[in-house]
């Protein structure tokens, strides 16, 4: 349910920003919020205490962000505040930043690999992921995972190419296991 009213709120600011002809600005701008919650986690605690009220944690956000973001994007943290879905700020953030990078064609990779990749694999893997996607620019991130024993996981969007062996030692014991049961 959350990440429903997170998606939803993401998709309005998404459409403003669409609205207005303002994609790049706000998108720097929610990208720099996302920053300085994550780098203020007391903010976070003070703007999420049950026992602050509404009024004293809006009269903190404009202290904290009048001038330095647009209005508009100030008035989108009231309406959070507002509605009490403070909590999912910086879910909401992240959405409107996927949305974002997708409407620019942007993708976003997630690569698991049992070592470290070379630079050149890292740029064959980017090319190979251009080439078959039809973004025009792959974000990329990387991570080490001894546990896949070798070869990669690569996760963009909504599909994952699986070729590592820890995966396939997985389909070989489920296909032995087939056989026996036979």
């Amino acid at each position: 349910m959350a990440k429903l009213i997170s998606g939803t709120y993401a998709e309005a600011l998404f459409e403003l920003a669409l609205e207005e002809h303002r994609e790049e600005q706000f998108l720097e701008e929610a990208q720099g919020l996302l920053m300085v919650l994550q780098e203020n986690p007391e903010l976070n605690q003070m703007m999420n205490h049950p026992k602050i009220g509404r009024e004293e944690k809006l009269s903190t956000l404009k202290a904290v962000f009048e001038g330095r973001i647009s209005e508009d994007m100030l008035g989108f943290l009231t309406v959070i505040v507002e509605k009490n879905r403070y909590g999912s700020i910086e879910q909401i953030l992240c959405g409107f930043i996927d949305k974002m990078k997708e409407h620019k064609g942007i993708g976003i990779a997630y690569v698991k690999s049992a070592v470290a990749l070379t630079d050149e694999q890292k740029k064959q893997v980017e090319k190979r992921l251009l080439e078959t996607t039809g973004y025009r620019q792959v974000e990329m991130h990387y991570e080490v995972l001894s546990d896949l024993i070798g070869g990669m996981v690569i996760r963009i969007g909504d599909r994952v190419v699986d070729s590592s062996i820890r995966s396939k030692l997985n389909d070989m014991e489920r296909s032995l296991m087939k056989l026996q049961l036979a």
